[in-house]
């Protein structure tokens, strides 16, 4: 295969490998690596995945006839990154699919396989690509959302719950993701009239129990912010709002069917089936096309809410 030949992902991570190469090598079965930050039985894993291989499907791909998918689930375990992404390496895919929390780890395994992130929060700070409109390296995808999004998580409790003037923020304090999206809720919280503190996503003991201190005052309300750690912790965190009655709203819409209260953000799973050619995500093959940039996942995020007990649809 020449450098110049494309590996082009549609919808951030649905791969279509070009004809010629194709007709080139009839029985060579492409492989693609999948590293996931949670764990496998995991509900909003199931749903993203599931997209994934429709998607492949659709173009023609078939994992087991002329592809063949490998996957590694990180779980709560952090140890596992390194660990897996050293091994996805070893198998010597043609692409890497990662979701955010996974790309550190596995742009440490590699500076040489294409790997595309379905979503991340914030590429460019984070160090994972030198651009949005040049990523470089060997690295693109899709921009989760902007850091302005995390005030209107803060508007949104506050029109739901008039009368919470304490918030936590439930964020990953070791992401620079977790750091900006703090920092402007802090700085819209004045106006919105609430008093915003921090509770670091670490173990479940720590977050019970800095969940229930806080729920010790009242008027308190929640706010969990992007994050692998919030994935994770989902059902726990559910839990614990409903448990101390916490009015609480989350960055995704699985926190809604599992229980959760009202989310507002992109739809995660988007980045794994995503086939509109204005934000598809071109995948350099070796160093050749450098100029292929990082897209938006979402521009315009939809709110869901449970409503009479019952999950958005």
């Amino acid at each position: 295969m020449r450098r110049r030949d494309v590996i082009t992902l549609l919808g951030g991570v649905v791969t279509a490998w070009p004809l010629a190469t194709r007709a080139q090598q009839p029985d060579r079965m492409r492989r693609i690596g999948v590293l996931s930050s949670v764990a496998a039985d995991d509900q909003d894993n199931k749903v993203r995945i599931t997209g994934f291989r429709q998607r492949l499907e659709q173009l023609g791909w078939t994992d087991g006839h002329n592809v063949r998918i490998d996957y590694r689930f990180v779980g709560a375990d952090p140890e596992n990154y390194s660990k897996y992404a050293a091994e996805l390496v070893a198998l010597a895919p043609d692409v890497i699919v990662a979701s955010g929390a996974s790309l550190p780890a596995m742009l440490q395994a590699t500076r040489t396989v294409p790997v595309v992130f379905a979503f991340a929060a914030d590429p460019v700070a984070s160090g994972y690509i030198e651009s949005l409109s040049r990523p470089g390296g060997n690295a693109t995808g899709f921009l989760l959302y902007e850091y302005d999004l995390s005030a209107k998580w803060l508007e949104l409790l506050k029109e739901i719950a008039p009368g919470v003037t304490r918030v936590a923020v439930l964020r990953n304090p070791t992401e620079i993701a977790g750091i900006g999206q703090f920092a402007i809720i802090q700085s819209v919280a004045r106006s919105v009239g609430v008093d915003v503190s921090v509770i670091n996503l670490r173990g479940a003991g720590e977050i019970e129990q800095a969940v229930t201190a806080f729920a010790r005052s009242s008027n308190g309300g929640l706010v969990v912010v992007a994050s692998a750690s919030a994935s994770v912790q989902r059902n726990l965190i559910i839990e614990l709002a409903a448990r101390h009655r916490l009015p609480t709203v989350y960055f995704e819409r699985l926190f809604v069917a599992g229980g959760g209260l009202i989310s507002y953000g992109a739809d995660l799973a988007e980045g794994y089936r995503r086939d509109r050619p204005r934000r598809r995500a071109d995948v350099v093959w070796a160093q050749a096309k450098r100029d292929r940039g990082a897209r938006r996942l979402s521009r315009r995020p939809h709110p869901a809410r449970r409503a009479a007990g019952r999950p958005a649809a």
